[in-house]
């Protein structure tokens, strides 16, 4: 990328002139002739109606009236050169551009962002979180983290999170409403649903509960909720509204911290669960985050 400064027309003419004392020497850094930097300075003391410069025999020198424009003309000129190298420094910084849902960036990702920067400080690492992929939806040079099946993602990615659920709840909502010691008793609670198309691509409360013979009477658990976003259904639990499906992965911190509390047996999917798809174009960036990735859901 150019070094070259940023346009700054008059402004940088001045600053120029009144620290060489010289026309032609401005001229000469700016790669200017004299006469369009005479030019330039005449404008502006014609604009600004005082003589910003007293032209003597060897050059020239600042007017107390130039002395205060270059206080605030070099301080601009300076700041926006500054600026401009920073800029630079941004966007010659390598990215490593991540694409998954909002419960996997939310809930698992961001509490271990800190690692991969502590890791790779010179690179960046931009998050694109998106509930619905496309059809042919792997991009050149991004990774993408989704869920899905064997069938599905098996050939091109890598299963870092194995789809592993068990009913949660508040310490507070089990000791009020349970105890849930088998799959019917649960059925009989109220229960937080992530809405999902049927049939659903993940585990909910009618595959959970039909996996342990469990028929949910149409009047049981009056009061359910249900939400759009993963994360929502998991606030709802943690305010004590009802029992979710937890996914662990996502909520093994919660349940580490005792924020949530198992409520019923665990279920598990071989074949299906998050995975790592790597992009089609792959780069240093995107290679040192897929390992790290890797690496974090393989745990210590």
């Amino acid at each position: 990328m150019s070094d070259r400064l940023p346009e700054l027309g008059w402004m940088r003419i001045f600053v120029e002139v009144a620290r060489l004392g010289s026309f032609s020497a401005a001229a000469g850094a700016l790669g200017l002739t004299q006469p369009a930097v005479s030019y330039q300075i005449r404008r502006r003391e014609e604009q600004f109606g005082v003589n910003l410069l007293r032209r003597q025999h060897r050059g020239v020198e600042l007017t107390a009236a130039g002395e205060r424009l270059f206080v605030v003309a070099a301080k601009a000129v300076a700041d926006i050169d500054a600026l401009a190298r920073n800029f630079r420094a941004e966007a010659q910084r390598p990215v490593a551009r991540l694409r998954t849902d909002y419960a996997f960036s939310s809930l698992w990702l961001i509490p271990r962002m800190d690692g991969f920067r502590l890791l790779h400080p010179e690179t960046d690492i931009q998050i694109v979180a998106t509930q619905r992929f496309a059809a042919g939806f792997r991009d050149e040079a991004d990774v993408a983290v989704v869920f899905g099946t064997r069938a599905e993602f098996g050939a091109i990615g890598t299963l870092l999170l194995r789809e592993k659920v068990v009913p949660v709840c508040t310490q507070g909502f089990l000791d009020r409403n349970g105890p849930f010691d088998d799959p019917g008793q649960l059925a009989k609670a109220v229960l937080i649903h992530l809405d999902t198309p049927m049939p659903s691509p993940w585990f909910d409360w009618r595959s959970y509960l039909t996996e342990f013979s469990v028929l949910r009477d149409a009047h049981a658990g009056r009061g359910d909720i249900s939400f759009n976003t993963y994360s929502l259904v998991v606030q709802a639990a943690l305010s004590g509204q009802g029992v979710a499906i937890g996914w662990m992965g996502l909520v093994d911190t919660l349940l580490s911290a005792r924020m949530l509390v198992q409520a019923g047996p665990p279920l598990e999917s071989r074949d299906r669960g998050y995975w790592l798809i790597p992009p089609q174009s792959a780069n240093v960036d995107s290679e040192r985050l897929s390992s790290w990735l890797v690496k974090e859901a393989d745990g210590p």
